[in-house]
């Protein structure tokens, strides 16, 4: 089972305040899960205001569902919630990007060690696919795209692992890191190497655990070294626009003005 599977049961737990009917599930769901993704797809920007009547409209649910995404969504560590003050995506200081990025240090290691003990050929295919996309975003000149590629061949690796907490945790951290990524990267051009990828891959698939786990370390050690962990201002995205797609509204449908 991938890690993003895993992310969404663990999001499945309901949020308190919520009648569980079988239809307010599969509604938060689908707030979540299109949140989740303009939030790692960089299409909302870290510090983005998150309005519950907008949102609402967007995907023509209650209030009450909203706030049950945001809820899920804040337990993940994307979403700040304050009282009196709303929702909004979060916007790690300078501090919580490099300890987002020590902590990915220390557990991707061990999961790719785990990994190389069980890639099969399918696994491989499935990572050559990711790093396949990830190219070709970045050769459409969609940098978006190739960061979330990018993110998800490290969510791919986890879930070859086997390893359900540790997957769970670097669920979260990935979810976070693509804030970093948006805040202070300093190579938008390069992203995720993908050459580095390439050599992660070759070692798993030789079932080379150690050497898998050092190629995984350098990695993760040279991404947080191309960060450029300096104070951002913070930008404005429209969450009406970001959320068309993921909600599958038409370009028509009325959404609430800022």
């Amino acid at each position: 089972m991938m890690v993003q599977s895993d992310m969404t049961e663990r999001a499945a737990v309901p949020p308190s305040g919520l009648v569980r009917t079988s239809s307010d599930t599969a509604s938060w769901h689908a707030v979540y899960d299109g949140l989740h993704d303009a939030i790692i797809r960089h299409r909302l920007d870290p510090g983005a205001k998150l309005v519950e009547e907008e949102i609402a409209e967007v995907f023509g649910v209650s209030r009450t569902i909203v706030r049950a995404a945001l809820q899920a969504l804040a337990r993940d560590g994307v979403v700040i919630l304050q009282r009196n003050k709303g929702a909004r995506i979060a916007h790690p200081t300078p501090d919580e990007a490099r300890e987002i990025f020590e902590a990915r240090e220390l557990i991707e290691p061990r999961i790719a060690a785990l990994a190389a003990g069980r890639m099969n050929t399918g696994d491989a295919e499935r990572l050559h696919a990711c790093l396949h996309a990830e190219h070709q975003a970045m050769a459409s000149d969609e940098p978006r795209e190739a960061v979330y590629h990018s993110a998800n061949f490290h969510r791919l690796v986890a879930g070859i692992a086997g390893h359900q907490l540790l997957s769970g945790i670097l669920g979260d951290l990935l979810s976070r890191s693509s804030l970093v990524i948006a805040l202070y990267w300093r190579m938008p051009q390069a992203l995720c190497e993908n050459e580095a990828h390439h050599a992660i891959v070759d070692s798993l698939a030789a079932g080379d655990q150690d050497r898998a786990a050092t190629l995984m370390r350098q990695h993760i050690a040279a991404l947080l070294g191309q960060l450029d962990l300096s104070e951002r201002p913070q930008r404005q995205s429209s969450l009406a626009e970001a959320l068309r797609d993921a909600a599958r509204v038409p370009k028509g449908t009325r959404v609430l003005a800022r």
